[in-house]
């Protein structure tokens, strides 16, 4: 994990807006809002706390407040900021929905409509049952759908749980009834509450209830096992023939319409960020892959994405 880190912290440093720190030129003149396009208790709101945090240690004098503006599977949320064009002191703790909410057609926006300014760490799920549930493996969950009803929660018709039951969905035939909820704490409390019979969290969601026994993973949708403690006990849905990875990313955003020297500032204080205890802890305390990029290189990696994305939840 150290090796891991320190090489996300050395691809940083290089990625683009240089070393300057932002120490002249344009800096934030108030207080500086954090959107999380989601409701507390999950991990994009986890997310944009520990952002806030990691700029607050790079440079003592900004203060991150973070304000939750849940709804559509996020599009509530990015459409607000959508509105924000021009104000570099909003920012936005972004991740997979930014891409999967314009492929699905259920907005008019598009990452190129905002200013990426760093990519922070990569996230995969697993996927969850009840601790009293039959299932034991991912494959037992896909041949029970195919002869009875599943149910499976979901965060919103654009996020990772949703894209890799669709993936699921598209290599073994079978289809899963969804039911949305706004957040990972939901679905988890809709597991434990049997309103639900499966669902696809991150590890740093659902940590606590798999190590009470409450319950339960049976498989990683990541290309192998994690490094992590017990962790490293679940197999990979494709160890279980099932070849479904894909990582949801974790970054900031910016607003579009800001000016080359406000960009500069956003990513110069964010490259330090990645430098803080905040950020070390928030990877580690999360069960995520350090795998940063800065500025170009993030819309870079948007645009490859995407059209992964594309290609992966075609009809």
């Amino acid at each position: 994990m150290a090796a891991a880190l320190a090489g996300a912290l050395a691809l940083a440093g290089c990625g683009g807006g240089g070393g300057g720190g932002g120490e002249q030129g344009w800096r934030p003149d108030g207080d500086v809002t954090m959107v999380v396009p989601f409701s507390a208790g999950g991990g994009s709101d986890r997310a944009g706390r520990a952002l806030a945090a990691a700029i607050e240690a790079a440079d003592p004098e900004i203060s991150v407040s973070v304000e939750n503006r849940e709804g559509g599977s996020g599009a509530v949320g990015y459409s607000y900021f959508l509105g924000r064009e021009g104000d570099a002191e909003t920012l936005l703790a972004t991740e997979t929905a930014l891409l999967a909410l314009p492929a699905g057609g259920q907005v008019e926006f598009t990452y190129e409509d905002f200013t990426p300014i760093m990519k922070i760490a990569e996230d995969y799920t697993l996927l969850v049952v009840p601790a009293a549930a039959p299932y034991q493996t991912c494959t037992d969950v896909v041949d029970a759908a195919r002869g009875q009803r599943v149910v499976a929660g979901i965060s919103g018709q654009a996020g990772l749980d949703n894209i890799v039951l669709s993936l699921t969905e598209n290599e073994t035939g079978v289809q899963f009834d969804r039911v949305a909820f706004e957040s990972g704490g939901e679905l988890i409390a809709a597991l434990l509450g049997d309103q639900i019979d499966i669902a696809s969290l991150n590890p740093g969601e659902v940590i606590g209830q798999l190590d009470s026994g409450d319950l339960r993973a049976v498989c990683a949708f990541s290309e192998k096992r994690y490094d992590y403690g017990a962790l490293q006990e679940i197999p990979t849905a494709g160890e279980q023939g099932i070849p479904v990875s894909f990582a949801q990313f974790r970054g900031v955003l910016a607003p579009g319409g800001i000016d080359e020297e406000q960009q500069k500032f956003w990513i110069d204080t964010m490259q330090r960020a990645l430098e803080t205890d905040e950020y070390r802890r928030y990877v580690e305390e999360s069960y995520l892959q350090p795998v940063t990029a800065a500025g170009p290189e993030f819309v870079e990696y948007l645009g490859r994405n995407r059209t992964l994305l594309e290609e992966a939840l075609k009809p």
